[in-house]
């Protein structure tokens, strides 16, 4: 009889080791996902925010760009402006 239940305890005791190992592999398993997803998450983000500075700085780098030519431009026809009135005026006085 006292074989018996030892041999009973020792089975339960199996039963509820066996159950608390699954138990521990399936929350492990969770948590491994759980924090996979966590870690793809943030990486996207930082990627995204990569990009968007990546598209910013080439953005500030055009419309730099563009504004150096449009100085360049508005210089050169400040320049013919000047030249143009000076020729007028040479003209106005010679024929005077």
């Amino acid at each position: 009889m006292i074989s018996f239940i030892q041999q009973e305890a020792a089975e339960k005791v199996e039963e509820i080791e066996a159950k608390a190992e699954e138990e521990f592999n399936i929350e492990t398993s969770r948590l491994v996902s759980q924090q996979r997803v966590k870690i793809i998450e943030y990486y996207d983000k930082k990627e995204k925010q990569i990009e968007l500075q990546r598209k910013t700085q080439h953005s500030n780098l055009a419309n730099a760009s563009r504004l150096a030519i449009l100085k360049a431009r508005d210089d050169y026809v400040q320049t013919l402006k000047e030249e143009g009135r000076k020729q007028l005026s040479i003209l106005t006085q010679d024929r005077s």
